[in-house]
C-alpha cells in the first residue's frame, strides 16, 4: 500500500513539475517582452519576428505600424473586424495600411459571428452593467481579439498588439482574451510604452515617418461604434452637469422629433433568443440591423451614465442602443410569463454577475461559460412573440404569448375558482404570518 502510494505521489508531482514549467515559460515570457535599458537611454526590447495589429486606420493604428517597425524590428500585419461599425470605416484600409508600413491588410467580416456569438448570449442572460450599460463595447472586444489570435495562427505571428490606452477597460478586454486563447503569443501595448502623449506628438510622428495622416475631421467625441451601439465620451461629456448636445447623436432623432404615430413591432422568440421580426424570420445581424433603422426613427435607446470603469475611475458616456433596447425589453417581458418567481430572481442575481464579468473582459472565463450554459438550459421554454409599441424614445409592451406560459386565466380570474378555492389563503396567510404574530406577541 505505500509503495502504491509512493508510486502515485510520484506520478502526481511529475505532472505538477509540468504544468510549473509551462506556467513558467509562459511568465518568463511575459518578463522579456518587457523593456529594460542599455544604460545609456536606448530601450532594448524582445525580438518579435511578426505581430497581429488591432487597425483602425485612425491616426493612432496608424502610427503604431512604423513605431512597431522600429522598436521592435518586426513584420506588421494589420487586422480589421467588421463588426458593423460602418462602411465608410473600412474605406481604403489596405492602402493606409501599407502605406503605414504593414506588409497586409486582414479584413474579417464577424458581424454574424458577433451578434449570435457574443450579443445573443448576454441578451439571453439579461446582462446589463450597472443597471443602464447593454454592454456594446465589452461584447466587441472578445469577438476582436479572438479573431487576431486566430490571424496569428494563421499568418505564423508570434504577437499581437493594440492601440488601447492605459487607462481604459479596453486593453484589459483585449489582453484576457489573447491571455486565454494563446498565452504564448507575445503582447505589445504602445500607449504603454511610448512617449507620445496626444494628438499633436502623433501627428508630428506620423510626419517624421512619412505616415499617411487621415484628412477627415478629427471628431470632439471619443466614439465606438458597432452593430449593437455607438457610444460617445469626452469633450463636454467629461462634465457630468453637462447637458449632451443634439447634434452629438448618429443613431437616433430626438424623441421630440420622432413620428406623432407610435409604431409597433412583434419580435419573434425561441428559447430566449429572437428569430423574426413582424413575422419575418432573419439572421441575427440582419435582425439588429432591421430593429435599429426601426428604434432609431422613434428615438429609442439613447442612455446617458457615469460608469466605474474596471481600471478604479469613473467616466462619463453616452449610449445609442435602438435595437438593443428593443430586444431586452421583449426578452424580459416575455420570461414573466415563462419563469416562475423563484427562478427569475436567481436568473436577475446571476445576471449581474454575468455582465461584470464581460465589461472586465472575462468572456472566455470558465465562470461565465457555466453561467451560460445556466442561462441556456433555464431559458429554454422562453419561446413566443412580444408586441412592443414604440412612440417617441418609448418602448411600451402591448401584448405577449408563449405555448410554455405559466399563466393560467382560469386560475388568476377573481370570477372563478375551479382550481385556486380562495377559503384557502387563510390556512396560508395564517402561517406565512405566524413569525410577525409571535414577534408582536413578545414585544407586547
Amino acid at each position: 500500500m505505500d509503495q502504491l502510494q509512493a508510486v502515485s505521489c510520484s506520478s502526481t508531482n511529475l505532472l505538477f513539475h509540468k504544468s510549473d514549467q509551462a506556467i513558467q515559460a509562459v511568465l518568463t515570457g511575459d518578463k522579456e517582452t518587457e523593456a529594460s535599458s542599455y544604460g545609456d537611454g536606448r530601450v532594448l526590447r524582445k525580438k518579435i519576428n511578426k505581430v497581429v495589429l488591432a487597425y483602425s486606420g485612425g491616426l493612432d493604428t496608424s502610427i503604431v505600424v512604423p513605431w512597431l517597425r522600429e522598436n521592435y524590428g518586426c513584420d506588421v500585419v494589420c487586422f480589421t473586424a467588421d463588426v458593423g461599425q460602418g462602411s465608410i470605416e473600412l474605406e481604403g484600409l489596405e492602402q493606409k495600411a501599407k502605406a503605414s508600413g504593414a506588409s497586409q491588410l486582414v479584413v474579417k467580416d464577424l458581424k454574424e459571428e458577433f451578434v449570435r456569438d457574443y450579443i445573443f448570449p448576454c441578451l439571453r442572460a439579461g446582462a446589463i452593467y450597472e443597471r443602464k450599460y447593454l454592454l456594446g463595447t465589452s461584447m466587441a472586444r472578445p469577438v476582436i481579439a479572438k479573431a487576431m489570435v486566430d490571424v496569428a495562427r494563421e499568418v505564423g505571428a508570434d504577437a499581437v498588439s493594440h492601440g488601447c490606452t492605459g487607462k481604459g477597460n479596453d486593453q484589459v478586454r483585449f489582453e484576457l482574451t489573447f491571455f486565454a486563447l494563446n498565452p504564448e503569443l507575445n503582447v505589445v501595448a504602445p500607449w504603454r510604452e511610448w512617449e507620445i502623449r496626444g494628438r499633436e506628438d502623433a501627428i508630428e510622428y506620423a510626419k517624421k515617418h512619412n505616415v499617411p495622416v487621415p484628412v477627415t475631421k478629427k471628431s470632439i467625441y471619443s466614439r465606438d461604434r458597432n452593430l449593437w451601439h455607438l457610444s460617445h465620451e469626452g469633450d463636454i461629456l467629461e462634465d457630468p452637469a453637462n447637458e449632451p448636445k443634439e447634434d452629438m447623436y448618429m443613431m437616433s432623432v430626438n424623441p421630440e422629433d420622432a413620428p406623432n404615430q407610435p409604431e409597433y413591432v412583434e419580435i419573434g422568440i425561441v428559447s430566449g433568443l429572437p428569430v423574426s421580426l413582424n413575422g419575418k424570420e432573419l439572421s441575427p445581424a440582419s435582425l439588429l440591423s432591421e430593429l435599429n433603422e426601426i428604434g432609431g426613427r422613434h428615438g429609442i435607446g439613447r442612455v446617458d451614465m457615469v460608469e466605474n470603469r474596471l481600471v478604479g475611475m469613473k467616466s462619463r458616456g453616452v449610449y445609442e442602443t435602438p435595437g438593443g433596447t428593443i430586444l431586452f425589453t421583449a426578452v424580459r417581458e416575455l420570461e414573466s410569463l415563462t419563469l416562475d418567481r423563484e427562478t427569475i430572481q436567481v436568473k436577475d442575481s446571476l445576471a449581474l454577475k454575468y455582465a461584470e464579468l464581460v465589461y472586465a473582459g472575462r468572456w472566455f472565463d470558465p465562470l461565465r461559460e457555466s453561467m451560460d450554459a445556466f442561462m441556456e438550459k433555464i431559458t429554454a421554454t422562453t419561446t413566443g412573440s412580444v408586441t412592443l409599441k414604440l412612440y417617441k424614445g418609448s418602448v411600451t409592451v402591448t401584448g405577449r404569448t408563449s405555448p410554455y406560459s405559466l399563466y393560467r386565466q382560469d386560475i388568476s380570474s377573481f370570477e372563478s375558482g375551479q382550481i385556486y378555492d380562495q377559503a384557502d389563503a387563510a390556512g396560508f396567510i395564517r402561517l406565512y404570518g405566524l413569525p410577525m404574530r409571535v414577534r408582536a406577541m413578545l414585544e407586547n
